[in-house]
């Protein structure tokens, strides 16, 4: 049996970077090249991790060691890569978000249906242990009824993070601004641990930057569980403090920021309970509430090994691009009733 997946990523910045550093301690990745618009970008990339360079997309493309692609471009472009990439019969993991539509996140899956081709949506931090954890708690039934699910992010960017970009802050190639972006895994989150939303409320401004798009938002949430809860985020909050999670139900609590859980309280106590706060409470670092660079790449080094060995195996991936849509379609609802001013519901 085959042991190693053959890798290409597309694009040189900064989340390839890590996607090229996850990639180099993985016993089922070999990477093989990068590729981006700038020539000598990629090459730069290519000399620091020890593997080809590609002036073209075509030639990149047609190289048949490169099994699978990542896509670490701007988020407007993504459609752009991963529909010929799937044509060409590569196997798809993209950065968040999937695409900066809905109508655009149908077509990649489609085109990726079509052609028999893997996609797995990058939302690295469903793969900690203490998101895992909380699912599972959900899953078993010990919140009892489920009555408030909420995230808050109060990140800082200054104003380099958006001059220094020329696709940063925008509609077009950036989809949005604090939530689309930045506060995405969060959604992510709120939806793989509390279900799906019926209807969303909002509203939106840019208080603190010169973008077209939204630096504060805050929303509040009605689940099809029957459940409550507010998303506040921000990319105008000095210093930057780290991302928080909390659910409530009528039999327990559970907080987390970050990859701290900062309550786990249970009306019916079970014997591992406390051996978990002992683990995994604690104080949260803010990560990339301050810095972008300042992320880990563990969560990524997980997803793109799961990615491989389903490729190996011929199971589905962990994460797919239904999983990827349902984030945007949240996010897509609560922009637009930012916009109207008015309720948004759901489709069921």
């Amino acid at each position: 049996m085959k042991e190693k997946v053959g890798f290409g990523i597309i694009g040189a910045g900064m989340i390839a970077e890590y996607h090229g550093k996850s990639m180099s301690g993985l016993k089922n990745v070999r990477l093989i090249g990068f590729y981006d618009t700038n020539y000598e970008a990629a090459k730069k990339r290519a000399e620091e991790f020890h593997c080809k360079a590609y002036a073209s997309f075509e030639e990149f493309l047609a190289d048949p060691e490169i099994e699978a692609v990542t896509i670490a471009t701007p988020s407007g472009m993504h459609g752009a890569v991963a529909i010929p990439a799937a044509k060409a019969g590569k196997h798809i993991l993209c950065e968040k978000p999937l695409e900066i539509t809905l109508e655009k996140v149908d077509e990649i899956i489609r085109v990726c249906e079509e052609n028999h081709v893997l996609l797995s949506p990058v939302f690295q931090t469903r793969f900690t242990k203490p998101v895992q954890l909380v699912r599972e708690a959900m899953r078993s039934g010990r919140f009892g009824r489920m009555v408030l699910a909420s995230a808050q992010m109060r990140w800082f960017r200054d104003a380099s993070y958006y001059s220094g970009s020329n696709w940063r802050g925008t509609w077009k190639m950036d989809g949005g601004g604090a939530l689309m972006n930045q506060a995405i895994h969060m959604i992510d989150l709120l939806l793989y641990i509390n279900g799906a939303p019926e209807e969303v409320f909002a509203f939106a401004g840019t208080l603190t930057h010169s973008i077209e798009v939204e630096d504060n938002l805050c929303a509040t949430v009605k689940y099809r569980n029957g459940s409550f809860g507010t998303i506040e985020v921000s990319t105008s909050c000095a210093p930057g403090f780290p991302r928080r999670l909390e659910f409530s139900g009528s039999a327990g609590t559970v907080a987390f920021e970050e990859d701290k859980i900062t309550r786990w309280e249970f009306a019916q106590p079970h014997p591992e309970d406390e051996a978990i706060k002992r683990e995994l409470s604690g104080q949260a670092d803010a990560k990339g509430g301050s810095a972008p660079m300042n992320i880990s790449s563990d969560g990524h080094a997980c997803q793109i090994s799961d990615l491989a060995d389903a490729v190996l195996s011929g199971r589905r991936p962990f994460l797919d691009g239904y999983e990827g849509r349902r984030a945007i379609e949240l996010i897509c609802g609560i922009y637009e009733s930012a916009q109207t001013g008015k309720p948004y519901f759901f489709k069921r």
